[in-house]
């Protein structure tokens, strides 16, 4: 199966030919970006011949949240939601590491910026899904810099929502990041704090302590930012949910981002300077293996955390 394409797409309730998958060009969403969205992964596990999915349940509760905080009534219930995204998998006979991507949008309907007129609309889609900071990412680490696009702030933009317009902000910084040879762009919020990158949050080491940017920092308040602070505290060690200062975050022992996307990634370099000794350090590389147990289903204290398809 192509990477980037798929057989069917739901949407509004029915299953789609991937190929009649529009909208009108009237749509709301696509002139100021009136929508909401979610990405949820799945895993395929080659011993129970299923893919898992991760934190479903989660993921549908903040898209709703999404959709309050942007006025959409949302036409179906969560759970109805949670089963869709199953079965949009199963649909396409997905077997393989994938990426589910519901979209709430304001469609068709009258020219202008108020969107009350325009139908609250629904798709779905799944797509197989490799390591997306690239295949390698997890063991040698990526290379970022700090971008000179400020992260939205909660004055102008709730940055605790994932609308699709808000996410130009990250595009314009991920652009600045590629251009200049970096995998990825780290963002500064308007207090000039370390806020996130352009789709993941942020952690760092120093000395053993496990620190990260606090929800205050514009960020996304990430469900993979908290898994992973519930496993490492499970795991006995403390993170400190704190404000970092820039130079603070280059003289870490080691840094790493967590994101649906992203998963675990070491960062090994930031700008110029090297982080730590410019590899993936013990901390990190324990997180990713506690997070990799989790999402694959080999932790037993978390299988509520796992949606089978098959």
């Amino acid at each position: 199966m192509d990477e980037m394409k798929a057989e069917y797409v739901w949407m509004d309730g029915e299953y789609i030919p991937w190929e009649r998958a529009n909208v009108h060009v009237t749509t709301h969403a696509l002139h100021y970006g009136t929508g909401v969205f979610e990405g949820i992964r799945g895993y395929w596990n080659e011993d129970e011949k299923n893919v898992f999915l991760f934190r479903v349940p989660e993921h549908v509760k903040r898209l709703f949240f999404s959709a309050k905080v942007y006025r959409m009534e949302v036409p179906y219930p969560e759970e109805k939601v949670r089963d869709l995204c199953a079965d949009v998998v199963s649909r396409n006979g997905i077997r393989d590491t994938c990426y589910i991507r519901p979209v709430l949008y304001r469609g068709a309907g009258p020219f202008g910026l108020n969107p009350f007129d325009n139908p609250v609309k629904m798709f779905i889609y799944a797509l197989p899904f490799g390591r997306y900071l690239g295949e390698e990412a997890l063991e040698k680490g990526v290379k970022v810099m700090f971008t000179s696009w400020e992260r939205i702030s909660p004055r102008a933009l709730p940055p605790e929502v994932k609308a699709c317009g808000q996410y130009i902000n990250s595009v314009l910084a991920k652009m600045e990041a590629v251009e200049n040879g970096f995998d990825e762009a780290l963002f500064l919020d308007s207090r000039g704090f370390v806020s996130e990158g352009s789709g993941e949050n942020l952690f760092c080491v120093k000395g053993g302590e496990i620190y990260t940017p606090p929800l205050t920092a514009s960020i996304l308040p990430g469900i993979t930012r908290e898994t992973v602070i519930q496993l490492i505290r499970e795991d006995g060690k403390a993170v400190a949910e704190v404000d970092i200062t820039r130079s603070q975050l280059l003289g870490m022992d080691e840094v790493f981002m967590v994101g649906t996307a992203g998963e675990v990634t070491p960062i090994t370099s930031i700008g110029e300077y090297q982080i730590g000794s410019g590899r993936c350090g013990e901390v990190t590389r324990s997180i990713q293996d506690m997070y990799f147990d989790a999402v694959m289903g080999r932790d037993e204290r978390h299988a509520d955390w796992i949606t089978p398809v098959y």
